[in-house]
């Protein structure tokens, strides 16, 4: 069944499901559940209310699970819950949710989390996501499906970034970025669109051209509002997916602020 090294602690209670491996001095609290195979290295902390899915692997010094870092955190039984296929590295930080928050914090699967990342407390995180060294996400963040962040950055709390998005190394996320965005800059601007992710996940040719003169539309043209201008290209393409994904987006809610190429 599961392989426990003898220096572990596993509180009764938790749930290892079978072809799990806790390595030398893991602590593993009582209502944490690890599905199968799910392989814990030496030094890994998991506590609260956790489900880590089926095939993630954790490295040393991980810190999963524990007390969010909200001032009005009041010992409420929030949870985490964790996808299936994850690499989560050493260093790495995940909080539950809070009450206020909605009490769960999300995250996919097939994601990697670099050393010392940190997914803060209400957080959703979609699949396939790339979070590089020390990457941070303040509270109640969204992170759609294979988005990218480079090492060093920080997202504020409440901000969307969605699909295909990606971040430069030590950018500060203030505001929304739109799906397929590539932002860069100490405080956050819009440097264009994410082409090389766009081509690796083989959309047809014709598709990123419409997402491209979109793009331009939205965001090069001083017409209106960026809110008026979506609309505009929402109706102009509602056949084209990828425009559709972005219009979308921005779309989705009112009185949201976006990263633009002028910064904000």
């Amino acid at each position: 069944m599961a392989n426990i090294h003898p220096t572990a602690i596993v509180e009764d209670g938790a749930r290892i499901a079978e072809g799990c491996e806790i390595g030398p001095y893991c602590v593993i609290g009582p209502k944490v559940t690890l599905g199968a195979g799910v392989r814990l290295e030496a030094h890994v902390a998991v506590a609260g209310r956790t489900t880590i899915g089926a095939g993630t692997h954790i490295f040393p010094f991980a810190s999963i699970g524990h007390q969010p870092q909200d001032l009005k955190y009041a010992g409420e039984d929030t949870a985490l819950e964790i996808g299936e296929n994850n690499q989560i590295r050493e260093h790495v930080t995940m909080n539950p949710g809070t009450a206020g928050g909605g009490g769960i914090t999300r995250v996919g699967s097939n994601c990697l989390f670099m050393m010392g990342s940190h997914v803060g407390h209400d957080c959703i995180v979609g699949n396939h996501a790339i979070l590089a060294n020390n990457a941070t996400l303040a509270g109640h963040v969204e992170l759609a499906d294979f988005v990218i962040l480079g090492g060093l950055s920080a997202v504020r709390q409440w901000s969307r970034i969605g699909t295909g998005a990606i971040v430069g190394g030590m950018t500060g996320v203030e505001f929304d970025v739109i799906p397929f965005g590539s932002v860069i800059g100490d405080r956050a601007r819009l440097a264009g669109l994410n082409l090389v992710g766009l081509k690796r996940k083989n959309f047809p040719r014709e598709q990123i051209h419409a997402l491209r003169a979109a793009y331009r539309e939205l965001f090069e043209s001083e017409e209106g509002t960026l809110r008026e201008r979506a609309e505009k290209v929402a109706a102009e393409s509602a056949n084209e997916p990828l425009v559709k994904t972005v219009t979308d987006f921005i779309l989705e809610k009112e009185n949201r602020r976006f990263c633009t190429p002028r910064g904000e």
